[in-house]
């Protein structure tokens, strides 16, 4: 079985971190995890509904090897959960601050809602 790379608290790079979250259909995915409690499996975050699955899958990739979630296996499903508690001690406020300053996506592919 494949493993997931995740990056140590220690790791997490800002730069990293915020280059993960500069992209629209990224952004659209944090939100629906921060707003799951006990995470999503992979179908379940994609920001719009045509969205190919190589690519929802290389979006969870950039954001999981930034150190913004956490992926594990559950059963034949791989939930997603964001690492709010690394995140926080290693850039205290900067999620919240960020998510608070981006609009909302829209479900073309995550871009923003004029």
């Amino acid at each position: 079985m494949a493993q997931f790379f995740h990056p140590s608290r220690e790791d997490m790079s800002l730069t990293a971190v915020l280059a993960a979250l500069g992209d629209p259909a990224r952004m659209g995915i944090m939100r629906k995890l921060m707003n799951a409690q006990d995470g999503q499996n992979c179908g379940s975050v994609a920001p719009c509904n045509d969205m190919p699955r190589s690519t929802l899958s290389n979006h969870l990739r950039i954001l999981r090897e930034a150190g913004l979630i956490r992926t594990h296996k559950q059963g034949v499903e791989n939930i997603n959960t964001v690492r709010a508690d690394d995140l926080e001690a290693r850039f205290p406020g900067l999620l919240d601050k960020i998510m608070s300053l981006c609009p909302i996506a829209s479900a073309d592919h995550g871009a923003p809602r004029s």
